[in-house]
């Protein structure tokens, strides 16, 4: 960013406490920075909000009022995901090209039908569409042409064929495919079908390499020190299980220190979990977490459950960190990373749906679209009668790793209501979960 930001100012701490990205009434907050153009003071406008259907994130604004160079930023104001993510945009049509796009500093952009590619870390984060993108490209290309055409003239013809092409690009003239890789996972694409499935656009999560992780100022000593610090005592499986073990680390939104409690249970015809909360008494954060603990299952599992009836809410559901869900009914489908791991019921997997997307409608300024808030309204109308009016759905679970559980009702096997198929995972989701390059021959 051209603004540089005094030192001496704690942005993750002092400002992100006086802004309420839930208020759309809160002020930006100004400060003075120094201009990377001219060297003077200019004026720094940093605001904290909400992108729907995302996450929070922090809007820089800078501008000299010396030399009138202006700079607009976007940064994450949450953690970085525990993963990296893959997305796969099919351009068919001009509403395709005016989809908004959400990209971090690390994500690299290609569109294989021009052999053209924008490297992870060349470009700064920024709010932008998928014509954005493009437009932006052109006017970086054309940036000298008229100094290279003297020196070079073969190469300002070429560069201004490409161009040309990258022009079609937006007219649409033939459908294309634009590819968006980001190693933090804090790169999204507007789905205008929320919350129905998008089917134009593909996401993959990928676990980091460690070369990727040092990139992002990840290193396996931080790690090694958390472990360290619940393993000093030397607990053995026995002493953990049903016991609580506290261990400090970083809350997720202000990075400040805090506990986070961990213990390990067993579901009843089922496996072991580990249950993890964590509670910031400093900006008041909230999380909890289920994660298996025995590991990825030989086969992957998908669970269909038919829920007509008060006693089918009832029912223990655990949905793992890798799990899909799916209703049919509703045409509806949730990736692994929007709820993470819960071990709830029927009845709490459906309500927190129902709480994410209504804390997903708060559309700020600009960005409000009356057609999306009206249709998005209307959904969560159907999720509240489907919970007070018992409306039958079917709840598809489709985990890879083998790690979800719904309850049966019957002492023996499954109940009339409940399918559970056992599957051989894809070469895509062996490759999502990390088990295509895990080496275990000759341990």
């Amino acid at each position: 960013m051209a603004g540089k930001i005094h030192e001496n100012l704690n942005i993750s701490k002092a400002i992100f406490r006086e802004i309420d990205a839930d208020d759309p009434n809160a002020e930006s907050t100004v400060i003075e920075s120094l201009c990377m153009n001219c060297g003077e003071n200019g004026i720094t406008r940093i605001f904290l909000t909400k992108i729907p259907y995302y996450k929070d994130i922090m809007l820089m604004s800078f501008e000299c009022e010396h030399c009138n160079y202006q700079n607009n930023e976007i940064q994450s104001a949450g953690k970085i995901e525990e993963k990296g993510i893959k997305i796969k945009l099919s351009i068919n049509s001009k509403s395709d090209i005016n989809r908004q796009v959400v990209k971090s500093d690390y994500t690299s952009i290609c569109i294989p039908h021009l052999d053209f590619e924008i490297p992870s870390q060349s470009q700064k984060g920024e709010i932008t569409t998928v014509e954005g993108i493009i437009n932006r490209a052109i006017v970086g290309l054309q940036h000298d042409q008229d100094c290279r055409k003297q020196i070079d003239t073969k190469a300002a013809e070429q560069i201004e064929q490409f161009i040309n092409k990258l022009h079609d690009l937006m007219n649409v003239d033939e459908p294309f495919i634009i590819l968006l890789e980001d190693i933090s996972g804090n790169t999204t694409v507007q789905n205008p079908k929320a919350p129905q499935k998008d089917e134009e656009c593909e996401v993959h999560l990928f676990r980091r390499t460690m070369q990727q992780n040092h990139i992002l100022g990840i290193y396996s000593e931080n790690e090694d020190t958390i472990l360290q610090s619940i393993n000093e005592d030397e607990y053995t499986l026995e002493e953990i299980e049903g016991e609580i073990i506290t261990f400090k680390t970083n809350c997720p939104e202000c990075n400040a220190v805090c506990e986070t409690n961990m213990k390990m249970t067993k579901i009843p015809y089922f496996k072991e979990v580990v249950i993890m909360a964590t509670v910031c008494e400093i900006c008041g954060h909230k999380t909890n977490e289920v994660k298996s603990g025995s590991g990825i299952e030989p086969e992957g599992i998908k669970i269909q459950i038919t829920v007509n009836a008060k006693e089918d809410f009832s029912r223990d559901l655990l949905k793992s960190e890798t799990c899909h869900m799916n209703i049919p009914e509703l045409d509806l489908e949730i990736g692994p990373a929007t709820l993470g791991g819960r071990f709830t019921t029927v009845e709490g997997i459906i309500i927190s749906i129902k709480d994410q997307l209504a804390s997903s409608t708060t559309l700020i300024g600009d960005t409000a679209d009356s057609n999306i808030v009206k249709k998005m309204n209307n959904f969560i109308t159907q999720l509240d009668k489907i919970l007070h009016e018992n409306k039958k759905i079917t709840l598809i679970l489709d985990d890879p790793a083998g790690n979800s559980y719904v309850q049966s009702l019957s002492d023996i096997g499954c109940d009339d209501k409940l399918k559970i198929t056992k599957y051989t995972r894809t070469f895509e989701q062996n490759e999502e979960l990390g088990l295509n390059d895990m080496k275990v021959e000759n341990y």
